[in-house]
């Protein structure tokens, strides 16, 4: 086994409710594109979109729930 190595660097403080909100507006751009596009695309696509947000939706409110959604709140304790 290896020896000691460097000492892992602290965990980067990330709001992750942005990072999803992000994640949703590209998946809200898409959908928009696939419905402009319409027939000339399989809606299996269409349905993915959908399915991407209805996703997000559901662990935009998880985060809520478990108190990381908040704004200003970075989802840990500051000792």
């Amino acid at each position: 086994m290896p020896g000691p190595g460097k000492q892992a660097p602290p965990p980067l403080q990330v709001d992750t409710a942005r990072v999803v909100l992000a994640g949703m507006a590209v998946w809200a751009v898409a959908l928009v594109v696939l419905l402009v596009l319409g027939d000339r695309v399989d809606r299996m696509w269409t349905w993915t979109c959908v399915a991407a947000l209805g996703l997000a939706v559901l662990g935009l409110g998880i985060m809520r729930w478990q108190g990381q959604g908040r704004p200003g709140d970075q989802g840990g304790s500051e000792d």
